[in-house]
């Protein structure tokens, strides 16, 4: 998926363009989907392809919405990132190019061990119906 910066600046708001594209971060404990328990689909909210099940979310403590892994591997993207000093692994949407948050390996040791830890404004819920 291509677009252009300009055209992810008209698409998104502000705080998405500076998480998303820019790979800031949201302060944590701010997010809406930090304390979120609904069931669902977390999907990118740039392009919305299929990123983490809520039946992997749990509570880190860190203030981010924590994954122990995602839904569908073949939609996230992982890449060495050296940014302010230290070495991290950022997690990006494969479809558009997105920084979603980071990995690390402080996740639940009976669950793989990972910790993904991603910005809520990244994400859109798609909520399980009650049918």
């Amino acid at each position: 998926m291509e677009r252009s910066e300009q055209e992810w600046k008209q698409l998104l708001t502000e705080e998405q363009y500076r998480v998303l594209r820019e790979k800031g971060t949201e302060a944590p404990f701010s997010g809406k989907y930090y304390k979120i328990k609904d069931k669902g689909m977390y999907v990118c909210s740039a392009c919305g392809a299929e990123l983490f099940s809520s039946d992997t979310k749990f509570d880190s403590g860190t203030g981010w919405p924590s994954f122990t892994e995602p839904a569908n591997f073949e939609n996230v993207e992982l890449e060495d990132d050296f940014s302010h000093g230290m070495h991290r692994t950022e997690v990006r949407c494969k479809r558009c190019g997105s920084h979603l948050g980071h990995v690390f390996d402080d996740g639940p040791e009976e669950k793989g061990g990972k910790r993904y830890c991603i910005n809520s404004v990244c994400l859109d819920l798609k909520k399980k119906s009650d049918e």
